[in-house]
């Protein structure tokens, strides 16, 4: 009963305790797996790159980068509770979605630079199209967002600005599954 049964926002899920105990920490943990994740395929592109040289290193740094700055926006969102600061909240979840967006959408063309030695096309596409999602998905989840005139958790429809509310948390859970769906793509590269 502490957030909208039909589609909360991420974070409307983990904003009153108990859960926000395990929210804060499942996000920190979630955000280094995810720091992890993406050093080990910074590391597996720069030595892929020294045998075939299909991408420059300062491309590979800026995505890596890119992606940190992402679990550093999840570390804030763990950190700062929707309705406690609100507005350091938004801008962390702002960088981190963001963030993220960018870093899958370089991952992808990175993917695409190092075909067929390293990568199948098969696999690039579908990388390529879950950026692509993702990216779609996250205008729309800003742009709703910012229409919305209040912070609250439990919204009924009917409710002044719940079609907002709605759609973008639609957005906002479509863009998080994205990242996760794109990094099980990462499974045969580190194998």
């Amino acid at each position: 009963g502490h957030a909208e049964p039909l589609v909360p926002y991420i974070s409307d899920t983990g904003t009153k305790p108990p859960e926000s105990g395990i929210f804060g920490f499942m996000i920190n943990i979630s955000a280094l797996l995810g720091v992890i994740t993406m050093y080990i395929r910074y590391l597996l592109i720069e030595k892929q790159n020294e045998a075939s040289h299909f991408v420059r290193s300062s491309c590979n740094m800026f995505s890596l980068c890119i992606g940190l700055m992402g679990c550093i926006g999840m570390g804030i969102v763990a950190a700062f509770q929707e309705l406690s600061v609100p507005s350091v909240h938004d801008i962390g979840a702002l960088v981190a979605f963001g963030s993220g967006v960018v870093y899958i959408t370089l991952q992808s063309i990175i993917s695409y630079k190092s075909c067929p030695q390293w990568n199948t096309y098969f696999v690039c596409h579908i990388r390529m199209a879950i950026s692509v999602i993702s990216c779609i998905a996250f205008i729309p989840m800003i742009v709703f967002a910012s229409q919305i005139s209040m912070t609250k958790i439990h919204w009924t429809s009917g409710e002044k600005d719940y079609t907002y509310h709605f759609v973008s948390a639609i957005c906002e859970w479509t863009v998080a599954f994205g990242f996760i769906f794109f990094f099980l793509t990462f499974i045969r590269d580190f194998q």
